[in-house]
């Protein structure tokens, strides 16, 4: 007696047996908003190359926490641009500082509604625009960073940073942070390091809302190459968890799915893709010439980035995506 093949297309018919069937899900409570915060200015203000996106004020801050919690949307990370810059990046540390301000600010609108991160980096503190202290000779200096990193972690533990999330690229960020956290009483203050970062093109529209271009050169020398396999990827998650890292990021998300999904066979803590400011910005641009279909697109991006193996996405849509998900 013969049986007749099996036909995946019988569970494709209808939308509801497609949705019955599918295996592969995102939950508002799986995505992450990144943020920035301005120091010094009177209204929220747009950012041009990111529709829809604008720099806080503190106030405009708080509702937009607010808004997200509402609408389940998982955690949220916060970008600070301060009104005065220097060499040495004082304003990431500087319990005055724009983000320490407005975390406190965050922290009392939602409490534990919501994960409220920090991205920890020096980049957009830096009258140069790198992400560490610099030599004489213009080169950033690896080990005199760590001591900044961990001077910055503490702070904004101390202003109710929930989730620390270094993403310098410096050797050895997450042990000097784990090591700085644990030392002024918060070893219970998880980091998520940004572990596989690419020096990317994808980038633009960020150093736009976050005021952080560098001044000269590039950071392709302590960011990864997008011309190496995914396997220096997973050392490098692999070298942060050993250090202490509580999850890993990949940023960005939409051209490294082969480096996620490695990362996520790799490594036995929570893994995060970071949606990045040229990954919106594209779509954003192509839905406002009527060429594609936006909701369709973002679901499917997020889907796609869910499939490869991350578990959280922080994503410039989350409170948006998040009521088109309920």
């Amino acid at each position: 007696m013969t049986f007749p093949a099996a036909r995946p297309r019988r569970l494709r018919r209808t939308p509801a047996l497609r949705r019955l069937v599918s295996d592969v899900h995102v939950r508002p409570s799986d995505l992450v908003l990144p943020v920035f915060v301005k120091e010094g200015i009177g209204s929220p203000q747009p950012i041009s190359s990111m529709p829809g996106v604008v720099q806080h004020t503190r106030d405009s801050l708080k509702k937009a926490a607010a808004e997200a919690v509402s609408a389940g949307v998982g955690g949220l990370i916060l970008f600070g641009i301060p009104a005065v810059k220097d060499a040495r990046g004082s304003g990431a540390d500087d319990p005055a500082g724009i983000v320490q301000l407005a975390l406190v600010d965050v922290v009392a609108e939602v409490g534990d509604a919501l994960a409220v991160m920090t991205d920890l980096c020096l980049d957009e503190y830096t009258d140069h625009g790198h992400c560490g202290l610099l030599t004489d000779s213009g080169e950033v200096d690896n080990d005199a960073t760590l001591d900044r990193y961990a001077s910055a972690a503490v702070a904004q533990a101390r202003a109710g940073s929930q989730v620390i999330a270094p993403s310098g690229m410096m050797d050895g960020q997450v042990a000097a942070i784990r090591t700085a956290l644990d030392a002024a009483g918060f070893a219970t203050v998880p980091i998520l390091a940004y572990s596989a970062k690419y020096a990317s093109a994808y980038y633009g529209p960020f150093r736009d809302a976050a005021e952080c271009a560098p001044a000269f050169g590039d950071r392709a020398a302590y960011q990864q190459s997008f011309a190496r396999s995914a396997s220096e990827g997973v050392r490098e998650a692999l070298l942060d968890v050993a250090e202490g890292a509580d999850a890993v990021m990949v940023k960005p998300a939409g051209a490294y799915l082969d480096v996620v999904r490695a990362v996520a066979d790799a490594v036995d803590v929570p893994v995060a893709a970071y949606q990045v400011s040229g990954e919106y910005a594209m779509v954003e641009a192509a839905a406002a010439q009527g060429w594609i279909e936006r909701e369709r697109i973002v679901l499917e991006q997020l889907t796609a980035i869910r499939r490869a193996g991350a578990g959280m996405v922080l994503t410039y849509w989350a409170t948006e995506a998040a009521g088109w998900l309920r």
